[in-house]
């Protein structure tokens, strides 16, 4: 389901509670809406806010260090498939055809990315680009150094497609995002009740009702946010992909 579809869901729930509270002041006895009745309504609304906020603030908190942290490793992959390529061409012209393959394996982790979260997961994970990568990787390691120099190189290679391993193994793994959905659903069942007690003690007016559809609108929108930080590669917020394109530009130069 995309952020958009369940901020949706998030406002109309929101502000359905909003509304049953206001049709339920309408229907209750009158001592069930004297002073003390909506004191403790107002005690009770007061206590969920309070969890709702610390809860929504984890999440906004929680997505926004993962959306962070995948922009990292995406420029983190950048700098090191450059220095990888770099390193191969100082090893000597043995090296042009690894170069090669190299730079073919990073256009289409590039064009995978520009795909979107899906595509790039499932493109990562496909047995023949495995194949191809660990074949890639066996062709690194039996090149034969002539020199001290040579042997220097090739064990700096070997850690960095080491680290280029371990980072496709991570975008593949991290393809269902950091958002709990059980905590997220409890969260809205929350911000639901808290707006069933906002319509209680509230009069039914043209002015309520336009602040609860304000208010639901920007509850939606944070629970918008934080789905779209939550999916790096798609969506409004997609992480940039310039570092890679950047990158793909200087290999094999």
């Amino acid at each position: 389901m995309s952020p958009l579809a369940i901020a949706l869901i998030v406002f109309f729930l929101v502000l359905l509670g909003g509304v049953v509270g206001l049709v339920l002041r309408g229907l209750l006895p009158e001592q069930h809406l004297n002073e003390d009745s909506m004191g403790a309504v107002k005690l009770g609304t007061g206590l969920i806010a309070t969890l709702s906020a610390l809860v929504l603030g984890l999440l906004i908190a929680s997505s926004k260090g993962y959306y962070d942290k995948v922009s990292d490793e995406v420029t983190q992959t950048a700098v090191k498939a450059v220095l990888l390529d770099r390193t191969l061409a100082r090893y000597g012209p043995d090296t042009m055809e690894i170069r090669a393959t190299l730079r073919n394996i990073f256009a289409t982790a590039v064009e995978l990315m520009d795909g979107g979260v899906d595509s790039m997961a499932k493109g990562l994970d496909a047995p023949q680009r495995q194949k191809r990568f660990e074949a890639f990787q066996e062709r690194l390691a039996r090149l034969v150094p002539q020199n001290d120099a040579q042997r220097a190189l090739q064990t700096q290679a070997m850690g960095l497609i080491d680290d280029l391993a371990q980072t496709r193994w991570l975008f593949i793994e991290q393809q269902e995002g950091s958002i709990s959905k059980p905590l997220l659903f409890v969260l809205v069942l929350w911000l639901a009740v808290i707006f069933l007690g906002f319509g209680l003690v509230s009069a039914r007016n043209a002015t309520v009702i336009i602040v609860f559809v304000l208010c639901a609108l920007s509850v939606a929108g944070s629970i918008f946010l934080i789905e779209e930080m939550d999916r790096p590669f798609a969506g409004l917020m997609r992480i940039s992909s310039a570092p890679v394109h950047n990158a793909l530009s200087h290999l094999g130069e």
